[in-house]
């Protein structure tokens, strides 16, 4: 029988090298090159529609990265940036947008009520609940700091 310490010399003897750096850089790129598009975004709705608040972009903004995050993972091409990238590609909005199609389109053959409807949020779900729960314990807080 193997002792526990042996065994983890053998597990990091044996394991491939992680590029790390390769990969920091390329998650910061993409990530930032999916926000700077983003930001074109907004700054092409300001100039095209100039009666439109901030908010008002904003908004149609996200809309249209979600759109295009979507669009991507249906063309199969999502996946292709999320395996250069790693998390630059999962932390925008777009990685969001990602992770509500991609269960859809996998389980899609079960039907609509019991594949996409049922199975849509997998992955999402767990992310939507920490959110919440986190920004209402920060909200919390800072509202108990104020007083």
């Amino acid at each position: 029988m193997i002792e526990r310490e042996e065994y983890q010399q053998y597990i990091k003897k044996n394991s491939p090298k992680s590029p790390m750096v390769r990969t920091l850089v390329a998650a910061f790129i993409v990530g930032g090159v999916i926000c700077c598009i983003g930001e074109a975004i907004g700054d092409v709705l300001k100039v095209i529609f100039k009666a439109m608040t901030e908010k008002d972009v904003a908004i149609w903004e996200s809309c249209i990265m979600i759109f295009l995050g979507s669009l991507l993972t249906a063309l199969g091409l999502y996946d292709k940036i999320g395996h250069f990238a790693g998390a630059g590609s999962i932390v925008p909005i777009t990685g969001f947008a990602n992770s509500i199609v991609s269960p859809a389109m996998e389980f899609n053959r079960e039907g609509v009520f019991f594949g996409v409807c049922a199975k849509m949020f997998v992955i999402a779900g767990p992310i939507i609940v920490f959110g919440t729960v986190a920004s209402f314990l920060v909200g919390l807080i800072g509202w108990f700091t104020t007083l």
